[in-house]
C-alpha cells in the first residue's frame, strides 16, 4: 500500500483509468463481435456498417492508449480483409 501522499495520489489515479480503459475496451470489443455476427450471417451491407462503427471504436482505442497503435491498425486490417471476403465469394 502506498504512504507517501503522491503515491497515495497515483494509487487513486491508477483506479480511475484502469475502469476508464475497461470501459473503452469492453465497448470496442463488442462491436467488433456485432461486425463478427454479421460475417457470419452473410449480410455484407449490415457487416459494412458494423465495420465502420467498430473501426472507429477501435481508433480510438489506440489514440487513447488503451492498445497500440500498431495493433489497431493489424485488427482493422482483418476486419476489413473478413468484409472483402465476404463481399468477394
Amino acid at each position: 500500500m502506498a504512504n507517501h501522499k503522491s503515491a497515495l495520489k497515483r494509487a487513486r489515479q491508477s483506479i480511475v483509468r484502469n475502469k476508464r480503459n475497461t470501459n473503452v475496451r469492453s465497448a470496442m470489443r463488442t462491436y467488433v463481435k456485432q461486425f463478427r455476427a454479421a460475417i457470419e450471417a452473410g449480410d455484407a451491407a449490415d457487416a459494412a456498417a458494423k465495420l465502420r462503427i467498430a473501426e472507429k471504436a477501435i481508433r480510438q482505442a489506440a489514440s487513447k492508449g488503451v492498445i497500440p497503435k500498431r495493433r489497431a491498425s493489424r485488427s482493422v486490417s482483418r476486419l476489413s480483409k473478413q468484409l472483402g471476403t465476404l463481399q468477394a465469394g
